[in-house]
């Protein structure tokens, strides 16, 4: 990692906090951007891991959707600090699809109680829609809410 790089990744967990009951937006980028979740099979690993974790307490996922070369994940945090959940889930990831595919850091945004969550959780899931991957969403697989 260049050592600009790694002053960016460093100033994103600056002032990080995490707080149980908490509910996040995180997105997480592959390394270069490359569409390593257009492969069905590497999308489906990330939403096992995903599901995984979620079952052991984590968290509750509340809406996701993985995207060619990223991940929108919307999700109340339950046992633990946010940066080892996401850092857990992105390294078991990496490790079942085979190598080193994610970017340093992501990207959270706390959100509060009063924003609408069915909202947020249909901005999330209609990511497909805007980058004009499908014309419905129920055609798009990799994805999943809550409400749905």
């Amino acid at each position: 990692m260049s050592k600009d790089a790694y002053f960016l990744s460093s100033r994103l967990r600056a002032g990080r906090w995490s707080a149980e009951g908490q509910i996040y937006l995180v997105t997480t980028v592959t390394k270069q951007r490359r569409p390593i979740f257009e492969d069905y099979s590497a999308a489906r690993t990330l939403i096992r891991v995903m599901r995984d974790d979620a079952a052991r307490g984590s968290h509750k996922t509340m809406a996701f959707v993985v995207m060619p070369d990223h991940l929108h994940w919307l999700l109340e945090l339950r046992q633990e600090p946010l940066s080892r959940l996401v850092g857990r889930v992105k390294s078991i990831s990496a490790k079942r699809i085979g190598g080193s595919i994610w970017q340093d850091g992501f990207h959270d945004r706390a959100l509060r109680r009063e924003e609408n969550l069915r909202n947020m959780a249909r901005y999330v899931i209609a990511n497909p829609l805007r980058a004009g991957l499908v014309e419905r969403i129920g055609d798009y697989p990799h994805w999943d809410a809550a409400w749905v």
